[in-house]
């Protein structure tokens, strides 16, 4: 049989390919993996653009894949966090409902929150919204104590490193951008632009080329990922002071987006955002980035069109506020109603990968598919990042049932212990060997 490079390749360097890798090499360590990152840092996508939130898990769906991950992924992430000294805090937000017609959303949510037992949660009226968040105004609220705050890079950062830790042949390779699959009977090489590598099983972390690793490795993903970019604005420092935590408004569960809100930074800046509007580039963090590809693969989908037709109007309006600092401000204003022109100013920008269903339905939970000797992460959005040890955890366990590496754990441990054994028994050899030449001597 073909000696392979590595048992298994994991293509994409963000905080869930490399929770992937991490909980394999943790639960396998005689097993040499590699993770491929086509840029020259690790997270520099989803992980690197997001807001930096540890979500409670409160949106979500009970028992939905997204609420179970989403809670266990939250705890298990504050105490690596705690355990490895990367800087965090559970500082809580509020949900804010400002107007009548938010308040049956707000009850609803409250439902959810307590249905997925989210710890601590509680209603609250204005003056427990004042006292939380002195700048902000609501006629009703939410307090989520469990939120917090967290850099996501740093966490995949000691991610990398504990999976080159657990094994002397694991690699975490930045520069490799990963452009086919070639298959063997007993093997598959991974082509990249840096030489190719050989394994016998694929985990496709790719995030925003998700379906298009899909694809180059043969399996159909039944979707579309559709870029959606986010802008952020920034508290000026004189007006930082103006929020103490995390304060968010009523979703609309009509979108997968959580509305502009306001998140005070694990460096202390606070950032306002983002809103959500169709990006004509995958990777595109500038308002006018463009790429012909990436547009052509959107907008030859049916159901992209079917979206767009369904939700134009709040589309448009996403997109005058993407161009326009005065909408930008008056949808912060909703909650702050102090906040002036002078105190915001433009920020970073992030790409949201949304999976897109033929019909033009969002696919709202997480879609991970086996097929063959891959594994493929097809759909992780929000909360992705702080359900990345959970999610990694799933992946884990599916690799260990369908790639058989129970099996040749056990097969590992049988040899070690017959060489071990063969060891001790050539030890007691030499010994009986030696005692009688000392007493033939005498």
């Amino acid at each position: 049989m073909q000696n392979v490079d590595f048992e298994i390749v994991i293509v994409g360097g963000g905080i869930v390919g490399l929770a992937s890798a991490y909980k394999i090499a943790s639960s396998h360590p005689g097993i040499r993996l590699c993770v491929l990152e086509k840029e020259d840092t690790l997270a520099a996508h989803q992980t690197g653009h997001n807001s930096g939130v540890i979500h409670s898990g409160l949106y979500y769906k009970p028992g939905s894949a997204k609420s179970r991950t989403c809670a266990k992924g939250r705890r298990e992430l504050v105490r690596f966090a705690a355990e490895h000294g990367i800087a965090h805090d559970i500082c809580g937000k509020i949900i804010v409902a400002t107007s009548e017609k938010e308040l049956g959303r707000l009850d609803e949510l409250f439902e959810k929150g307590r249905a997925n037992e989210i710890e601590g949660i509680e209603k609250i009226g204005p003056e427990r919204i004042e006292e939380i968040e002195p700048a902000c105004r609501g006629i009703a609220g939410i307090l989520v104590p469990c939120t917090g705050i967290i850099d996501f890079t740093e966490v995949t950062k000691k991610l990398a490193k504990l999976t080159e830790a657990a094994s002397e042949g694991n690699k975490v390779l930045t520069g490799h951008e990963v452009t086919g699959f070639e298959k063997h009977d007993f093997y598959t090489k991974v082509v990249t632009n840096r030489g190719g590598f050989s394994t016998k099983y694929v985990v496709n972390c790719a995030g925003l080329q998700c379906d298009r690793m899909a694809k180059l490795d043969g399996v159909e993903p039944g979707m579309r990922i559709i870029p959606f970019r986010g802008d952020y604005y920034e508290l000026t420092e004189s007006a930082r002071e103006k929020v103490k935590g995390l304060i968010y408004p009523v979703p609309d569960p009509a979108f997968p987006f959580l509305g502009v809100h306001f998140t005070r930074m694990i460096d202390g800046s606070v950032e306002c955002g983002p809103n959500a509007v169709f990006s004509f580039k995958r990777e595109g963090y500038g308002k006018t980035d463009f790429s012909f590809r990436d547009s052509w693969d959107s907008l030859k989908f049916w159901g992209t069109w079917k979206l767009f037709m369904k939700n134009w109007r709040y589309g448009l309006g996403e997109y005058v506020r993407a161009f326009s600092k005065a909408r930008f401000l008056k949808s912060l204003q909703r909650l702050m109603p102090s906040l002036q022109a002078d105190q915001i100013k433009p920020s970073k920008a992030g790409v949201r990968a949304q999976a897109l269903g033929p019909g033009g339905e969002l696919i709202d939970d997480f879609c991970i598919k086996r097929e063959g000797n891959s594994i493929h992460v097809l759909n992780a959005p929000s909360p992705a990042a702080t359900a990345s040890l959970a999610i990694g955890e799933y992946i884990s366990e599916t690799a260990t049932k369908y790639f058989g590496l129970e099996e040749k754990k056990q097969r590992r441990a049988k040899r070690n212990a017959d060489k071990n054994d063969k060891s001790r028994k050539s030890k007691r050899k030499k010994g009986k060997s030696g005692s009688k030449r000392v007493r033939s001597d005498e």
